[in-house]
């Protein structure tokens, strides 16, 4: 499957560790992940030199053409907010991801879309599993078709 991996970059990078087990993780099974890229050091560097419009524009070609979003939330991030608002609006399964104890906006959190699947976890290991849950789920492979 086409995968749409969204993450924080300029919000904070703290959770960095963990979206390079989700990319590791995403890629080992063989899905295609256009944003892997921004799971790695360094990538707040070369984002920085891209012009905002050529970012936007990148961005919601990789969504409109992803099976679904993968998003880890647990920092706060506008950009990622409105990559899981922009993919619902598509008809996108949506995953959004966050660890165990953290708080998350309540337009994701109380977000009725039946598309949209919120969860914690409590390690990077346990998001993997939540993502393979998620992505195995057939109700995911009939909305991404």
């Amino acid at each position: 499957m086409n995968i749409y991996f969204a993450c924080s970059i300029t919000g904070g990078r703290d959770f960095e560790p963990v979206y390079q087990t989700i990319t590791k993780a995403l890629a080992e099974d063989h899905h295609e992940v256009p944003t892997a890229h921004l799971a790695e050091s360094g990538v707040t560097t070369l984002e920085a030199v891209i012009d905002p419009l050529d970012v936007y524009s990148r961005d919601v070609t990789w969504i409109r053409a992803c099976d679904a979003l993968i998003a880890e939330v647990s920092a706060p991030s506008h950009g990622v907010g409105y990559e899981i608002g922009f993919a619902l609006g598509l008809g996108k399964p949506v995953l959004a991801l966050y660890e165990d104890g953290r708080k998350v906006s309540k337009m994701i959190s109380g977000n009725p879309d039946p598309n949209l699947s919120v969860k914690s976890y409590k390690s990077p290991k346990h998001a993997v599993v939540l993502i393979r849950e998620f992505l195995s789920d057939n109700r995911i492979r009939e909305i991404s078709h």
